[in-house]
């Protein structure tokens, strides 16, 4: 008989091609272009349209967790660049498009590039708080990369010369705009890593647009600031424009002038703080030496300097007290082992080896002379015991029997005694043993009282 094939239910298929679609990973962080329609921005916050292009169509869907963070307002007829992932919605048997992020078309293949570039450098750990490195107090020397010309340029080195102008400053003209951009930049920071005396490095420009900006955000160019074997401030832009230098570097600032003011500490700043530190060290000491002084005159008016013979009396005493207490001590510790000695020594007497072997001898000889006692008394008991067995069993010996006249009768084979005359018949041949030797009878005839009858031999 043919097995039955198994049934499945509608909500077990699709829940089994929801399983297979989530585990694809072509359609997990998938990245599409399209046209929006049918939007409906639900009051629950969630969105709801389709994507489309001049080929064909896809059901999405925006959750308001994700949608919250948008830079835009969706509506029909907004041509975007969407991330997310294809998934089933289980109760209506539908695949659609489950949105996380998404950017109008036009910039959006620099955001896609963007996004991509950072959550591929973030999974490496570039991004990480414990691979960055704190920048020194004091740097011996700082290089800026940056353009030669320009405002951000004046700014760092104005602030820089205004705040610390002692230290030394080194100046690697790039194009921090345009196709040459990053290769400008990746090539100064190489000039940069054989310099000698640098400890810091300064990477920043003006603000701008996002493509103006984008040769910090290209990989080569992160790749050099991790690279860097100085810690790296990045100052791009305005305060509200992040890159991925900003990302990768070990410190962010908001401005170019934020960088140099974090690059080194204050001149003014410092001789106020070394003033501040001057002051508190003088009172500290001053204060330290006040109460040494008040320290050493009260030492000086001091019994035990003024007066030194009363300090002697007062030890004198307890020496004297001690010296008694040590004495009663020592005597009845000395009674205490006289009486122990006394003790011990009787007892020693008393389990001394002389005293208990002569107590053993004479325990020995006691025994001995009472075992003798024991032996021959019970010698004595024996023999009585063995005459009168002899005795009696001479007594009871057949040969003595036989030799007051008596016989015994055997079967003609000498093995059973013949006690009655009902053990034998007329005959029968029978062996008489008497007291010296032994006949050999036949009956002829028997009498008594049980004798059948009478026959004459």
């Amino acid at each position: 008989m043919a097995e039955q094939p198994r049934i499945y239910t509608i909500k077990e298929v699709n829940r089994y091609i929801r399983m297979k679609l989530d585990s694809d990973a072509l359609l997990s962080g998938l990245w599409l272009r399209g046209e929006i329609s049918n939007f409906t921005h639900h009051s629950s916050g969630h969105m709801y349209f389709t994507l489309k292009d001049k080929d064909s169509r896809l059901k999405c869907i925006m959750f308001a967790s994700h949608n919250s963070r948008l830079p835009f307002r969706p509506n029909n007829g907004t041509k975007v660049v969407a991330s997310g992932n294809i998934s089933v919605y289980e109760r209506d048997g539908a695949y659609q498009f489950y949105i996380t992020a998404m950017q109008p078309d036009g910039l959006g293949s620099l955001h896609l590039a963007y996004e991509q570039l950072k959550k591929k450098l973030d999974t490496e750990g570039l991004f990480a708080p414990e691979r960055k490195r704190p920048v020194p107090a004091f740097p011996r020397g700082i290089a800026v990369v940056t353009s030669p010309t320009g405002a951000a340029v004046r700014d760092i080195l104005t602030t820089l010369k205004r705040r610390f102008p002692s230290v030394p400053v080194l100046l690697v003209p790039v194009s921090v705009q345009g196709a040459q951009a990053a290769p400008s930049i990746v090539r100064a920071f190489e000039l940069v890593r054989d310099a000698a005396e640098i400890d810091v490095l300064i990477i920043g420009r003006g603000g701008g647009s996002l493509e103006e900006l984008w040769a910090f955000n290209e990989e080569a160019v992160a790749r050099a600031i991790v690279a860097s074997p100085v810690p790296v401030i990045s100052a791009v832009g305005h305060e509200t424009d992040y890159t991925i230098a900003d990302f990768v570097a070990d410190l962010r600032a908001a401005t170019p002038t934020a960088a140099a003011e974090l690059a080194v500490p204050h001149q003014a700043e410092l001789r106020q703080q070394l003033t501040r530190h001057k002051q508190r060290m003088t009172q500290a000491l001053q204060s330290q030496l006040r109460r040494g002084q008040e320290r050493l005159a009260r030492m000086q008016r001091a019994t035990v300097l003024t007066q030194p013979h009363r300090a002697l009396l007062e030890p004198v005493q307890r020496l004297d007290r001690a010296t008694a207490r040590m004495t009663a001590v020592l005597e009845r510790r000395a009674g205490r082992g006289r009486e122990r000695l006394l003790r011990a020594q009787s007892k020693l007497a008393a389990v001394h080896p002389g005293a208990r072997l002569e107590q053993r001898a004479q325990a020995v000889a006691a025994v001995r002379r009472s075992l003798r006692v024991a032996m021959l008394g019970r010698l004595r008991d024996h023999r009585a015991a063995w005459s009168s067995a002899v005795r009696g069993l001479d007594a009871l010996s057949p040969l003595k029997v036989m030799g007051r006249g008596y016989s015994l009768v055997y079967d003609e084979h000498g093995k059973r005694i013949i006690r009655s005359i009902k053990d034998v018949q007329p005959g029968d041949q029978l062996k008489v043993k008497i007291t010296d030797g032994e006949l050999d009878c036949q009956v002829w005839s028997m009498k008594g009282e049980h004798a059948n009858d009478e026959q004459d031999g």
